[in-house]
């Protein structure tokens, strides 16, 4: 099952990112662009349409004075470079709202949200899509790298980067680690050091104040992170 999907926004750039984004989630299904709200009223009397990513600042006629006028309406994601329409797009029932530029990851967490919103709508799906929320997405020189986070056995704070490393191999990506721990499964990976986070599955041993992984690396756990490193190993 797919939910198709039309494009709103009169900046082709904008159509560009959703267009690219879009390829790597296998529940939307782009069947409609429109760089006008007016165009759209017409392509919504002539197409089936269960989710739109809507702009609000566009010529004649702005996106939610374009909500204003349905009287059905598909789901909506807001994608828009002010916040300030944050609290009237959520009074008008719109999923979620991506303040532009926003990245793949919350891109993904958005469509997730339309998508379980869908389902509760149309009991009658029953398709469930593998989560794209279980693969991490990593920007390197220019290039957006899918990486399984089973795969991953250490991120590693460089300055203003973050080595993401897989084996003896690693991913140089311009992010912080809080991000990482943010997005990470908690129960999976463990922060040990203002600049160290692993994988549980990728731990060898631990001995006094020292982590050992099976990849032959050895990390010092943090002062301000022993107590809950050793609890948290110690239960699983």
């Amino acid at each position: 099952m797919k939910l198709k999907t039309l494009i709103i926004d009169d900046e082709p750039l904008a159509h560009d990112v959703i267009l690219t984004f879009a390829e790597d989630i296998s529940y939307l299904e782009i069947t409609g662009q429109c760089y006008l709200a007016t165009e759209a009223l017409q392509l919504l009397r002539e197409q089936e349409i269960d989710l739109m990513f809507l702009d609000i600042n566009m010529p004649k006629l702005k996106g939610l004075d374009f909500l204003r006028t349905l009287t059905v309406k598909p789901l909506v994601i807001i994608t828009s470079a002010y916040e300030e329409y944050a609290i009237e797009s959520f009074e008008l029932d719109v999923c979620d709202y991506l303040v532009k530029p926003f990245r793949l990851d919350r891109f993904l967490k958005a469509c997730n949200k339309a998508f379980d919103l869908y389902q509760l709508r149309n009991p009658e799906a029953k398709e469930i899509p593998a989560s794209p929320e279980k693969k991490v997405f990593i920007k390197s020189d220019k290039k957006l790298i899918q990486v399984d986070p089973s795969a991953i056995d250490l991120l590693e704070s460089f300055g203003n980067y973050v080595k993401v490393w897989t084996g003896q191999e690693f991913i140089l990506t311009l992010r912080t680690l809080t991000s990482f721990e943010d997005q990470l499964d908690a129960n999976q990976f463990i922060r040990i050091h203002k600049s160290f986070i692993i994988n549980k599955s990728a731990l060898d041993y631990m001995e006094g104040n020292s982590i050992f992984l099976k990849s032959k690396k050895s990390l010092t756990i943090g002062k301000n992170y022993r107590q809950a490193v050793k609890s948290q190993l110690a239960g699983g």
